[in-house]
């Protein structure tokens, strides 16, 4: 086999394990294992990530959301494009909480990194505040996708956009072997048509999808009109 289907064979085992062995690590991250977890998360999602972010124009002075912030490695990617903005994380796990505050000690003890616990179904912010707001591996398990993208919306500012980069669509090349897998999960696999889909029930618009088929690497870029 080559390298590549080789690595797709171990990342989809990898998501079964974690299904069948650890199965509440990849929704909400607690103890000790949920720490390895994260810190695992950290590394294994830094390269779909640069190139998701390379999808989006960020400003120097942008305010931005990281929703389902992890481990923090996006935060701290943010804030370092963001120089003189500001970055907040949220995750519904206090655990993946603790770690991102960790990971960006150095951002939150000037005041350009706010992490708070917090779900995607009710955030915490005003209406309006944001540039830009990205998901990086989280919007699978989202409780609903349409109403939270909806309050997703609603924190952004007019012209501002939402970014989900994920490692794995339906459709994707070997997707027999992740769709079992995910429907253990309970995750929401969509399609590249689904998430156009998706963007637009939430009312947002000019909808960019990238779906790389080889790696499953998908970034989908809405605008709030």
């Amino acid at each position: 086999m080559t390298g590549p289907i080789i690595n797709d064979i171990v990342s989809a085992a990898l998501v079964v394990g974690a299904v069948f062995l650890l199965p509440t690590l990849v929704r909400k991250p607690a103890g000790w294992p949920g720490k390895a977890s994260l810190w695992l998360m950290n590394r294994r999602h830094s390269s779909v990530t640069d190139w998701g972010l390379s999808h989006v124009s960020i400003e120097r002075q942008f305010t931005i959301l990281d929703v389902g912030c992890g481990g923090g490695r996006t935060i701290d990617k943010l804030a370092t494009l963001a120089s003189a903005g500001k970055v907040y994380g949220i995750d519904i796990s206090n655990q993946s909480v603790a770690v991102s505050r960790t990971t960006n000690a150095k951002w939150i003890e000037t005041g350009r990194v706010d992490v708070r616990q917090a779900a995607v179904s009710k955030l915490p912010f005003p209406d309006a505040t944001f540039d830009l707001v990205t998901a990086v591996e989280t919007h699978y398990y989202w409780p609903e996708p349409a109403a939270d993208m909806r309050e997703i919306l609603r924190v952004l500012k007019p012209g501002g956009r939402l970014g989900l980069i994920a490692e794995t669509y339906r459709g994707r090349k070997l997707d027999a072997l992740y769709q079992p897998a995910m429907k253990l999960l309970g995750a929401t696999y969509l399609t590249v048509a689904e998430h156009s889909d998706l963007f637009a029930t939430a009312g947002f618009s000019r909808v960019a999808i990238d779906a790389q088929r080889d790696t499953g690497w998908i970034c989908a870029v809405g605008t709030k009109p």
